[in-house]
């Protein structure tokens, strides 16, 4: 008999354009929600990829709740990005303890900070200070 030539659907955008990835652990996931993003945001996705990877040797991947997950094993998770439908949000967990403090967040997120990049706003160079920042705290663990 032969194989089967049928090819692996694509994964479901949900609303705001967020790809639904099941919730898995490793590099492979991570790639299948990123290479998902719609239009300018899969740019966006890969440069966020490629700054943690560089900056965080040896960094933890993971997808939860349709959402790319980076951590340092014990530690916990330190960021994460979540597509919506103008903007990719970015969430540090450890967020009030980075310098500048990102800008999103109010009393109730409690630590949590994160910032909204919408297209062509991106600060790699704030970012990479974020990402070496938060990756060098206790990481928050579900």
């Amino acid at each position: 008999m032969g194989q089967s030539t049928k090819a692996k659907a694509a994964p479901v955008l949900l609303s705001g354009g967020n790809p639904q990835i099941a919730k898995s652990e490793g590099d492979a996931p991570v790639q299948a929600y990123i290479a998902a993003m719609p239009g300018w945001k899969r740019g966006l996705g890969e440069r966020l990829e490629a700054l943690i990877v560089r900056n965080v040797p040896h960094v933890r991947k993971a997808v939860r709740w349709n959402s790319p997950f980076y951590g340092i094993e014990g530690q916990g998770w330190f960021v994460s990005f979540h597509v919506f439908t103008h903007y990719v949000k970015v969430t540090f967990f450890s967020g009030v303890s980075l310098r500048p403090i990102p800008p999103g967040g109010t009393a109730k997120s409690k630590d949590v900070r994160w910032i909204d990049i919408r297209e062509d706003q991106f600060d790699e160079a704030q970012m990479a200070g974020w990402v070496k920042q938060a990756a060098a705290l206790p990481g928050w663990i579900p």
